[in-house]
């Protein structure tokens, strides 16, 4: 049996799996995103632990002792500072907080894009983990000064089970002071950050074993032998690896609180035109992923915060009656965004609204915005030369059929859906199987484990009316983007 551990932003998930990969049992705990103040979003470690170690304690009764490794997955680019007694000096800072403004226009205006790109692979993004470290350096330096150990929120997690100060390349190549290419730290930009390679954890690839489950913690959970720790890595390059996309040109679709377009790579290849991120794989390779921020977390604000429900099926439901409107457009934009765009001033906007329009009608136009946000993705890395014919699909969005469909009659491609989705607690899992030495590959893990189950073809007049809808949506951000700053002045 083996665990996977995905530190996500709004909990936990725990998964037990065997070998073959049935998942024999989850467990979930919850904790809440704190928001100090507008845009900016932080969450405490102390508190990731203490419901890793529930979650732990609650997944092994009753299989203490045929635990045969655990592995990670976790947010990524959030900043967890420790000082010399290894105490957590402050929230931790997420992924999708956007108080780095500042510092990311000194990194890419003063330092320099090309300069980033030669140390990096990738340019500044607000919800980097350097832009971060920068913040503390200007606004706290009474806790930068203290700073001893600079880590990302699995690699706490990994430490506290294991004692080992470790990382690895895949959630590594999301901080910007990592040259994701050559897989070691960038020491240019260790320096522009003020900080030593003392301070950062060893590098791993993200199946490899870091050391055992500690003995006290052994102890609390009643195991008498040793368990490996793997150490994983970031929740989409692992959760790619749990849908099985590893090999050259094989492409995902995540639709949790952000979406992502995932394609896998051979090789690393540099997004001059600074669409995309471009990353160390989780399986020994290379992917280029493209994040948007406001995926289903959008459609949830719209459902539950807006019309104050939650019956999601009943939503796409009714939305599916609605036929496709090109009268009315939603920009999803509402915290910021990263692709294609990279603007963190972006809000979200409704455009062309009519007294004709039906609650549905605009339910509908904002999972349309969402998608045709995936879309903008889609188009800009298939301008890469990426010929991407199908993609595979997770996250609690593709749980709609609906807006499953719509996503393929957009893109104009199969979209599929394994048997499973448990995505990055399962990629975690084989990690874990690979690092204990269950499987020689990440590879061959995935081939063994994965099985498509379910294909949604585009239908074609859809697609065209899509088309000439997109067409429209493309012009919208372009002509409001000078006016969005004006609302971080209020």
């Amino acid at each position: 049996m083996y665990i996977g551990i995905d530190l996500g932003t709004s909990g936990v998930k725990l998964a037990l799996v065997k070998k073959d990969g049935e998942v024999i049992k989850t467990v979930s705990k919850s904790y809440e995103v704190l928001i100090p103040r507008a845009s900016w979003t932080e969450q405490d470690p102390y508190t990731w632990f203490d419901q890793t170690f529930s979650g732990l304690k609650n997944i092994i009764l009753g299989y203490e002792d045929q635990i045969e490794g655990i592995g990670f997955s976790g947010q990524m680019h959030g900043l967890v500072i420790l000082d010399d007694q290894d105490r957590v000096l402050r929230n931790a800072l997420l992924w999708n907080d956007q108080r780095t403004i500042k510092e990311v226009d000194y990194l890419n205006e003063e330092i320099g894009i090309e300069r980033l790109l030669e140390y990096t692979g990738n340019i500044a993004l607000t919800g980097l983990t350097a832009p971060k470290i920068l913040w503390v350096k200007n606004n706290e330096p009474e806790i930068f000064e203290k700073i001893s150990k600079i880590m990302l929120p699995k690699d706490y997690i990994a430490y506290r089970l294991s004692g080992v100060f470790a990382s690895d390349v895949s959630d590594l190549s999301g901080t910007l002071f990592f040259d994701c290419k050559n897989k070691q730290y960038s020491k240019e930009m260790l320096e522009i950050l003020s900080i030593k390679e003392e301070m950062l954890p060893q590098i791993f690839e993200s199946y490899e074993k870091i050391g055992y489950l500690t003995k006290d913690l052994s102890e609390l959970l009643h195991i008498h032998h040793k368990v490996p720790i793997i150490i994983g890595g970031g929740d989409q390059a692992v959760g790619a690896v749990g849908m099985g996309i590893v090999n050259d040109g094989e492409a995902s679709i995540s639709l949790g609180t952000s979406g992502v377009v995932f394609v896998a790579s051979d090789t690393y290849n540099v997004d001059y035109k600074n669409h995309f991120q471009s990353y160390a794989h989780a399986n020994d390779k290379y992917h280029t992923m493209a994040v948007m921020l406001n995926a289903a977390g959008t459609i949830k604000w719209w459902l539950e915060q807006i019309l104050q429900k939650n019956d999601f099926v009943s939503f796409y439901q009714e939305i599916s009656k609605s036929p496709i409107d090109d009268s009315i457009f939603f920009l999803p934009y509402l915290t910021g965004e990263r692709a294609p765009v990279n603007d963190p001033y972006a809000k979200g906007v409704f455009f062309g609204l009519g007294a004709h329009h039906t609650q549905t009608e605009i339910g509908r136009a904002v999972v349309e915005g969402v998608t045709f946000g995936l879309k903008d993705s889609f188009e800009q890395i298939s301008n890469l030369g990426i010929d991407i014919k199908k993609a595979r699909i997770t996250g609690g969005g593709a749980k709609s059929h609906v807006w499953v469909q719509m996503i393929a009659d957009m893109l104009n491609i199969d979209i599929i859906k394994i048997h499973t989705e448990e995505g990055p607690a399962l990629g975690a899992a084989i990690l874990a199987m690979v690092g204990a030495g269950a499987y020689d590959s990440v590879s061959q893990a995935c081939e063994t484990i994965i099985r498509e189950v379910e294909i949604f073809h585009p239908i074609s007049n859809n697609h065209e009316e899509y088309q000439k809808k997109y067409q429209t949506f493309q012009k919208l951000y372009p002509n409001m983007k000078p006016l969005f700053p004006l609302l971080s002045e209020k």
